[in-house]
């Protein structure tokens, strides 16, 4: 009887670490995935230069895995209580808590963002200024959500896939990361934004 359970408890164990290493792939996926569409994004608003063929190459695969990645997400948010305490681990749990407000921001604000343009249009074309400039900061809001998410999420995917143990080599990737996200973020803010109030603002966004 013993043994039976043991091998039961070692099965389940098995597959939360499976469920894990699952949820931890499609995470760096999609990465990977908005990575290139925000780089494409970036290149199109900075040159002028639209290919819609390009665009849903681009945003098609990142909405899918993310999707995925969401939903293995919750199946271990939900079936499994291996949350750290915030008096033992306070600094890892912040991480956490940053990973989880992150992941639950970015659906609603990834539905924003794929109608930001067209809302745009719209609203310049009525003169609704208001609602204009919410979407204005709707989109960095976007950029600072996903990659926060992925500044956060990037070594812990790899100490789940076993591609990382040394604590030491994961502070100076966990450090390379977020001045990339850093960069990242500014980049694709003044551009997207400078582009958008050339186009839509009367006289070019110039004062």
């Amino acid at each position: 009887m013993d043994d039976a359970r043991k091998s039961l408890v070692t099965g389940e164990r098995m597959k939360k670490v499976k469920l894990k290493k699952i949820n931890a792939a499609l995470g760096l996926l999609s990465i990977a995935a908005i990575l290139l569409h925000m780089g494409y994004t970036v290149y199109s608003y900075l040159t002028f230069y639209y290919n819609p063929t390009l665009k849903t190459l681009t945003a098609i695969p990142f909405m899918v895995v993310t999707c995925l990645h969401a939903v293995t997400g919750m199946l271990i948010v939900f079936t499994q209580s291996d949350g750290t305490r915030l008096d033992l681990y306070p600094r890892e749990n912040a991480r956490t808590i940053l990973q989880r407000v992150s992941a639950a921001l970015m659906l609603p604000l990834l539905i924003l963002h794929i109608n930001t343009f067209t809302l745009l249009q719209s609203s310049a074309k009525a003169g609704n200024w208001f609602w204009f400039a919410l979407l204005m900061i709707s989109q960095p809001l976007f950029y600072a959500v996903v990659l926060s998410h992925i500044a956060v999420s990037v070594t812990r995917a790899f100490i789940t896939l076993g591609w990382l143990t040394s604590r030491e080599r994961q502070k100076r990737i966990d450090t390379a990361v977020y001045l990339f996200c850093a960069a990242a973020f500014v980049a694709a803010t003044v551009i997207v934004i400078r582009t958008e109030l050339t186009m839509f603002l009367p006289g070019g966004g110039t004062v």
